[in-house]
Formats: structure tokens, sequence, C-alpha cells
């Protein structure tokens, strides 16, 4: 296959249920099994045709597709085999979602932390967050059954914590009619950077008491009872998406995963499901010979996946808790909808890989925050659930979790950028008693003022820079240089 050429190949793609096994089409909007409500798949059933390529043949089919070719493979389409080989070219969105870039930590953070690590910045894609890769094909299918089934109008929905409303409501607006985009958001639960994105993209926005795992239950209500197409986590396509960020990582590692640890948040679990589905179908396809270790990560105010591992074999019983506030908005969820997800992914996962391949951690809110600020003091832009995957770094790492030689790669899953109110709480020792966060004096940065406007007023223009410049010299313990000494060139104030 030539680079720039549309792949041939076409799916025979399904809806399987995690429950019953009860399979159905693709031509419906299906979020849950019709005959037992538990939760779907999306499953190829041509994957055998895959397979007989080989993984040598995928390995340079997506190198070569990285590097330029067909418009409609580009970001997590580059992948398109992998993804959703069901779609037309004319059917693919694309907004520069996918190719985010895998930063190695800084050395002097890799000092401190003492383990080899990267950080994948997921807050690059267009609404800053990695919501973006599962809207592309969750859009990309729908724009297929608008062209094909005739549809005269298409209201999308979903509940929110930030991230899930911004991207949903931006590729709405990209689309268009008869696309309509409405979110619901918990009230007073959103920052207002993230509540700004789906005002801006038009969206109707509307706000309910409570939490997301209220907004949850609404939204599943009306795509039980309403023709509306849901965009949460529910959504098998998203997940299609959202699995790109393993082919990804896979990618910029050159195809080895030896030694690879992945540390990804939980919140609703669908992100940590795609990545572990994506990594389990390279390994299928060959294209890695082993698979990486997976951490998720929750926060001990919303913690029921953990809770349900950390329990004996054998006594397992998944039990949803009520979230207590976390700086980790996104991980603020106490009943996941994709945890049938995971639970069958990560006993495949052990299954393949050992008992160790798949381990959840559980961090304080503390952690998270401290570790946020610690990770962009060394130049990362890290959201809140960019510090949680480095505080389960470290608890990984205090645990005796990791081998000798292992090295991880944490998701930041969006734009540092989304999160500046729980930075200005922390600097100003100002966050709520129930989120238990405390501000180190060593991570504490406020802006200091040189002078009053009362003082600067009567300086005139060259009082006022001698004045300033003098006490900036002050406060920083330079040493003032005679005309002698100064370099050729340099300004004289």
């Amino acid at each position: 296959m030539r680079n720039h050429d549309f792949p041939s190949y076409r799916a025979e793609m399904r809806y399987r249920c995690l429950g019953c096994g009860a399979e159905r089409g693709i031509g419906e909007l299906l979020y849950t099994c019709p005959v037992c409500g538990e939760v779907l798949l999306l499953e190829d059933k041509s994957f055998a045709a895959l397979k007989s390529r080989g993984g040598a043949y995928f390995r340079e089919l997506f190198d070569a597709r990285a590097a330029g070719g067909h418009p409609a493979l580009r970001g997590i389409f580059r992948f398109y085999e992998l993804t959703a080989p069901v779609l037309e070219p004319e059917d693919i969105v694309y907004l520069g979602e996918g190719g985010t870039p895998l930063i190695e930590a800084a050395p002097a953070l890799r000092a401190l932390v003492g383990v080899s690590f990267f950080y994948k910045n997921d807050g690059q894609n267009p609404s800053a967050s990695f919501k973006d890769r599962g809207m592309a094909c969750a859009f990309s299918y729908l724009r297929g059954q608008i062209r094909t089934q005739g549809w005269d109008e298409v209201l999308t929905v979903c509940a929110s914590t930030g991230d899930t409303s911004a991207a949903a409501a931006l590729y709405a607006a990209y689309v268009g009619p008869p696309v309509k985009s409405v979110v619901l958001l918990p009230h007073g639960k959103v920052t207002p950077q993230q509540l700004s994105q789906p005002l801006g993209s038009g969206a109707l926005v509307l706000e309910a008491p409570g939490v997301f795992d209220d907004c949850m239950k609404v939204v599943e209500f009306l795509a039980a009872h309403y023709r509306v197409a849901l965009l949460n986590s529910k959504n098998s396509w998203r997940i299609l998406g959202q699995e790109s960020y393993a082919f990804e990582t896979a990618q910029a590692l050159n195809w080895n995963m030896d030694k690879c640890c992945v540390f990804v948040p939980i919140g609703n679990a669908g992100n940590i499901t795609a990545v572990m589905r994506g990594f389990l179908k390279l390994h299928d396809l060959g294209v890695i010979e082993g698979l990486p270790r997976i951490f998720g990560v929750q926060s001990e105010h919303a913690d029921p996946v953990y809770r349900y591992y950390a329990a004996p074999k054998g006594r397992q019983k998944f039990v949803p808790v009520p979230v207590r506030p976390s700086a980790a908005q996104a991980a603020m969820i106490g009943n996941p909808v994709s945890f049938p997800r995971v639970r069958a992914l990560a006993a495949e996962y052990r299954q393949r890989g050992g008992e160790n391949a798949f381990t959840v951690l559980r961090v304080t809110e503390q952690a998270i925050m401290d570790c946020m600020l610690l990770a962009n003091r060394h130049g990362h832009i890290a959201c809140t659930q960019g510090g949680e995957c480095l505080a389960g770094l470290l608890a990984a790492k205090e645990g005796g979790l990791l081998a000798p030689g292992e090295f991880a790669v944490l998701d930041a899953t969006a734009h540092a950028l989304k999160f500046v109110d729980f930075q200005n709480l922390y600097f100003t020792d100002a966050f709520p008693a129930d989120y238990e966060i405390k501000p180190k004096p060593a991570l504490v940065n406020v802006p200091e003022l040189l002078m009053s406007p009362e003082e600067k007023e009567g300086m005139g223009a060259e009082g006022f820079v001698r004045e300033a410049a003098g006490r900036i010299a002050a406060r920083l313990g330079l040493a003032r240089i005679d005309d002698s000494s100064r370099p050729s060139g340099s300004a004289n104030v």
C-alpha cells in the first residue's frame, strides 16, 4: 500500500455486550445492550485478516503515514485499520487531534523522582484535552450515519466536568447542521476556563445541582428514552478514538515497550479502557512484542476501582462510592460507567502480561496538587490529572512496585491552563477544608508589587525606570557595573 492511498480494507464491525455477549449491527446509536443493559465494545469480526499481514507491515505503514500522505489519514486516523475501519474518507473529521508529543522529564525532575519518565501532553489537542481523540471518531461515525441514513437532526448530549463538554461542543460546531450540541454540567464544579469552551463553541450549556455522577444519570436517561447521540465514554466510538493514545505511545518508543510502565488517571474509566485495548490490539498484530505495564491512578476522594482491586480475590465486588471534592475534577467520579470494560480488559491484560501487568493505585489530593506544581516547575504543562499520574509514579516507586530499569509514561490529559484556579487556590492557601490540601511554601509563587501607584506618581518616566530597576536589582542581589566594564553595545539608562 502506498503512503498516499486510502485503505481498501473495511471491517465487519459489531457492538458486543460485555454482559450477555449479544451482538448488534453498527447502523444504530447504541450505548448499552438492549437485552441486559450492560456496556458495549466495538469489535472487528474480520480482525484475523489483519493479523495475516504481520507486525512489520503495520509498523512500516504507520511510520509512513506519520510522515504525511492522505489528508484523511492524519491524527488518530493514521491508525485507520485499528480505529474505525468502516469510515469513508469524506466522513472523517480532523481538527488536529492526536500526534501529541512525548516529552522526557526535565533532568532535575527526573533526579528528584528517581525514575526515568515521560509526559504525553494530551493537553496539546485542539480543545486542550485527550477527549478530542474520542470525539474525532464519534463525530466521524455520526457524519457517516447522517450521510447514509439522511438524518435531518442529530442532538448530541453529554455530562461533563469540563473536558468532555469542551470537545463535544467544538466538534459539533465544526460539523455543523444537522448536529446540535447540548452539555450538562454540575453547577459550580467546572472551572471558568473549561466552562468558557462550550459557551464559546455555541453549545446549549445546562447546569444541574450535584456532581458528575448525577449529571451522568440524567443523560443516560435521555439516551435511553429519547433520540439523542450520547457522547460520554459509554459511546463505544469514543473508546475507539482514544485507543490512539496507546498507538502513538508505542510508535514514539519505536514500537519497543520493554520495561515501559504507563500511568493513566481512571476518572470515568473510558481512557484506561482505551489504552489497555489499544496495546492489546498492537500485541495481537505483532506490532509490539510485549505489553507495557498499566497503572491506573485514583484520588482517595473517588476511589471505587482502587477498592475493587484492593479486595482479596474471590471477594471483589464493585460498589460505587460517594465522592468528595477533588482538584483532579475528571477523577471525581464515584461510579465510572466504563468499569465493566476495565474489569474485562484488565483480566485479559493480566492473562497475557502476568498479574503485575495491571495495577490500580490510590493517591492523596495533597499529592495531586504538589505533583502538578512540581512538574510545571520543571517545564511541563501538566493538569491536575497529570499531577495525579506523577503522584501515582511516586507511590509505585515508594511501594517497591517498579523493577530496576523500568521507565514510565505519564498521561497529562489536559492543559495546565484549564486548572489555573486550583493553582491560585494553592498559592493563596484558599482551598476549602474538604479538599484536604495545604500549600507547601517551596511550591507557592505569587506576584510581588514593586511599588504602589501612589509611589510612582511624580517620579516622571526616567525616575520611574531608575527606581524600578534599582528595586529589581536589590530584590535579585545584582551587582552594579560601571561604564568601563559595560559590554560594547549595552544600553544606558
